[in-house]
């Protein structure tokens, strides 16, 4: 269940090895499953896991590869940038030979258009940003510190930002204000009003819900002309 892939190194031209979650048995449907992003991706985890645990009882392999800088990758997160991360997928896609594409939330961002497959309730960089820029300003508000989204709109242009324990780069920054997710041939968007109930990223803390897990695993799998499961 836990492997790695090798991903094209940025500095050197050569390999660097990140870890991968996979339920893999060498079906011929392969979904790559590109997650939420930051603190929606602590929040999403268990719910990710989930599905692709449904669609592996499906017949259905799923493959959920790190990211440079991300979880147990050594690449620190504020050298990355969109592109790189588009790149990244792209590389894992191939890698792990995926047939199908599913992006949740943010990961949408750097769907393969190549591959067919579903955008899950996805996320926007503005929205992203407003998101964690939010969140910053009503924590610093509690620590008694005045800060305001324009001053720290300008600073993660300039210089990066740490948000919610994150640290983004100014080129990742400035990419997301204005990244928007492109549905591909063959991919279609799977909204959160398809699933049932409010998403597990408003929650205060990461969690999980059967019913909703089951429900988009099967929404794929129907899609894949798959009964419903």
């Amino acid at each position: 269940m836990i492997f790695t892939w090798n991903n094209p190194a940025e500095s050197n031209g050569g390999w660097a090895e990140e870890l991968l979650v996979g339920f893999d048995r060498g079906r011929p449907v392969r979904v790559l499953v590109l997650p939420a992003w930051f603190d929606e991706a602590n929040k999403l985890r268990r719910f990710t896991i989930e599905v692709m645990r449904r669609l592996d009882r499906a017949g259905i392999d799923s493959l959920l590869p790190d990211l440079p800088g991300c979880n147990e990758s050594l690449s620190p997160l504020k050298s990355q940038t969109l592109e790189g991360w588009r790149s990244a997928a792209v590389a894992a896609a191939d890698a792990v030979g995926a047939t199908h594409v599913l992006a949740i939330r943010a990961g949408a961002l750097l769907a393969p258009e190549h591959l067919p497959g579903w955008h899950y309730a996805a996320q926007s960089g503005p929205q992203l940003l407003r998101g964690m820029i939010r969140a910053r300003t009503i924590a610093a508000r509690e620590a008694g510190v005045a800060e305001t989204s324009e001053a720290l709109m300008a600073t993660g242009r300039a210089e990066g930002l740490v948000m919610g324990g994150w640290h983004i780069g100014p080129a990742m920054f400035r990419a997301l204000e204005t990244a928007e997710p492109a549905v591909g041939p063959g991919q279609s968007e799977i909204a959160q009003t398809a699933i049932g109930g409010p998403g597990l990223w408003m929650r205060a803390e990461p969690d999980e819900d059967a019913e909703q897990a089951g429900r988009l695993a099967a929404l794929i799998s129907q899609s894949l002309g798959n009964p419903a499961q």
